[in-house]
C-alpha cells in the first residue's frame, strides 16, 4: 500500500482563500442584510481559526478564548472612541482620555496587549493537565466577563459602550479571514506545531522524547489568543459598539460548535463549521422573524436556534466524534491521501 503523501497546510491555507475570495465576490451583490451576514462569517472564521490553533493542534478545549476577543474589542474601542464620548461615558486616566487612534493602528496594539494577557496567563495554566486546563480556561472567561461587566470606568459597565468607528466590511473581514489562515497554516509548518501535535497524541510519549509540553502549549496559547483577538477588533468595529453580554456563553459555544461540527484537527474542518453554523443559524433566525405563507406570518419560538445548533452538535458528536472532516485537509487533487 502507498504511503500517504504529507500535506502542505499553505496549500491548504490557499485554497481555502480562494474559496473565500469566491463567497466575498458573489456577496458583493447581496441585499446590504446578506452582505453584514456573510461579514460576520469570515469574522468567525477568523475566530475559530484562532481557536483551532491551540485546540486543535494540543487537542485540549478552551471555554475561554471569547475572553480574547472581548479584550480585543475593549481595547481597540478605548483607543479609536472620540475623546469627547470618553469624557462622557468613562472615567479614563486624561492622557487616554484624549487619545484617539485609527483603528489601524489601535488594532494592533489591541492584539498584542491580548497576546501579553495570554502569556502571562498561560504561564499558569499550561501547568495544569487533564479536565483542570478548561476548567481554568472557563474560569477565566467568566473573570472577564465579571470585570468588563462592572467596571464602569473603563469598559462602561452594563450600559452598550457606544461611538466604535465602523470599518470592518466584507472585504475587510475577508482580508484578515485569509492572514488568519496563513499565520495558521505557517504555525502547523513548524518544529513547534509539529511537536504539539505529537503531545495531542500522547502526551507521554511526546515527553518522553524531549517535547516540552508546557512550553508548546504556552506558544500555541499565546498565538492563538492574538488571532482571537484580531477576530474580536473586527467585531467590535463591524457592531459599533461593546457591550459584555456579548462575549460570553452565546459566543463561546457558537465558535466552540463551529470549530467541533466541522473538525477541529483541520484547518479546513474549522472553515466547514463555520460555513455550516452561520447557514443553519441565519435560516433559523429567519424562521424565529416569521414567514409569510399566503398572507400569513409564522414565526417559530424564540431560541429554536440554538436549540438546532445543539442538535447537530450532539448528531456530529455521535456519529463523527471527530467532525465532518475529521483529519482531513484540502488540497489539490493527487497531491495526498487520507
Amino acid at each position: 500500500m502507498q504511503a500517504p503523501v504529507a500535506h502542505n497546510p499553505l496549500r491548504t491555507a490557499l485554497l481555502l482563500a480562494l474559496i473565500l475570495l469566491a463567497v466575498a465576490a458573489i456577496a458583493n451583490f447581496f441585499p446590504p442584510a446578506l452582505q453584514r451576514t456573510v461579514t460576520q462569517a469570515m469574522i468567525m472564521v477568523v475566530v475559530v481559526t484562532g481557536l483551532y490553533t491551540f485546540c486543535g493542534n494540543s487537542g485540549v478545549f478552551s471555554f475561554g478564548h471569547v475572553a480574547f476577543m472581548a479584550i480585543g474589542g475593549y481595547t481597540s474601542a478605548i483607543l479609536t472612541i472620540l475623546p469627547g464620548k470618553k469624557e462622557v461615558a468613562l472615567d479614563l486616566p486624561l492622557w487616554l482620555e484624549q487619545l484617539q487612534l485609527p483603528v489601524s493602528v489601535a488594532g494592533p496594539i489591541a492584539v498584542l496587549f491580548a497576546g501579553l494577557i495570554a502569556l502571562l496567563v498561560g504561564l499558569v495554566f499550561m501547568r495544569l493537565r487533564g479536565i483542570a486546563l478548561p476548567m481554568a480556561t472557563f474560569a477565566m472567561l467568566v473573570i472577564v466577563y465579571v470585570v468588563a461587566l462592572n467596571w464602569q470606568a473603563v469598559t462602561g459597565g452594563r450600559q452598550a459602550l457606544v461611538g466604535l468607528p465602523r470599518t470592518t466590511g466584507l472585504w475587510t473581514a475577508f482580508g484578515f479571514a485569509v492572514v488568519a489562515l496563513v499565520v495558521a497554516a505557517l504555525y502547523d509548518r513548524t518544529r513547534r506545531g509539529l511537536a504539539l501535535r505529537c503531545s495531542r497524541e500522547s502526551e507521554v510519549a511526546a515527553a518522553a522524547t524531549g517535547i516540552d509540553v508546557e512550553r508548546e502549549r504556552l506558544l500555541a496559547f499565546v498565538v492563538s489568543a492574538m488571532i482571537v483577538a484580531a477576530g474580536g477588533v473586527l467585531f467590535a468595529h463591524f457592531l459599533g459598539t461593546m457591550t459584555a453580554n456579548t462575549f460570553y456563553l452565546d459566543l463561546t459555544f457558537v465558535t466552540l460548535t463551529m470549530l467541533v461540527v466541522g473538525g477541529m484537527r483541520s484547518l479546513t474542518g474549522a472553515c466547514a463549521g463555520v460555513a455550516l453554523v452561520s447557514i443553519v443559524s441565519e435560516v433559523f433566525r429567519s424562521v424565529e422573524r416569521g414567514v409569510s405563507l399566503g398572507g400569513t406570518t409564522i414565526a417559530a419560538p424564540p431560541g429554536l436556534q440554538e436549540i438546532v445548533l445543539a442538535l447537530i452538535l450532539l448528531v456530529i458528536l455521535l456519529m463523527r466524534p471527530h467532525g465532518l472532516t475529521g483529519d482531513w485537509e484540502l488540497t489539490l487533487p493527487g497531491r495526498s491521501k487520507r
